[in-house]
């Protein structure tokens, strides 16, 4: 997963390589969903941007990306939307790592403590899991 290759990077201490990444400014923007976008467009799957979001750095917009997951469905990568704030569209988005055997689920994300980090979340917390499902066509099949 290419989001490993940043952990320990922070808002403050590493904010020029993190604004490269992401197109924004890290100690000025919530830059959770930035990070997340930045990382699909390296791992070559569509992001918030490619697919025309109105609102490419509101991690709730990512509850509209890709195809919806079940809990006990979650796979290493999927992307996980939790609710943050006490404001409707504010929210928290990161990548599903596993799960702790205490139940707890492991999510790399960006602006998590203001750095790239594993941190745990309570699974019931969750409002959304997706994942990107590339449609293969049948053998045979014309394309459109």
């Amino acid at each position: 997963m290419a989001a490993e290759d940043y952990i320990g990077l922070s808002e403050w201490r590493n904010r020029a390589e993190l604004k490269e990444l992401m197109g924004v400014d890290p100690a000025r923007t919530e830059w959770c969903a930035a990070f997340v976008n930045a990382i699909l467009e390296i791992e070559g799957s569509p992001n918030l941007y490619d697919i025309g979001s109105s609102t490419p750095l509101l991690a709730r917009s990512f509850l509209t990306w890709g195809t919806e997951v079940l809990p006990e469905d979650i796979q290493k990568g999927d992307l996980v939307i939790f609710p943050r704030g006490n404001q409707g569209w504010q929210g928290h988005v990161g990548f599903y790592y596993g799960t702790t055997a205490e139940g707890k689920w492991v999510i790399l994300g960006g602006n998590q403590q203001n750095a790239v980090r594993y941190d745990l979340y309570n699974p019931n917390r969750a409002i959304g899991i997706r994942r990107w499902v590339v449609q293969e066509q049948q053998v045979g099949s014309i394309p459109d």
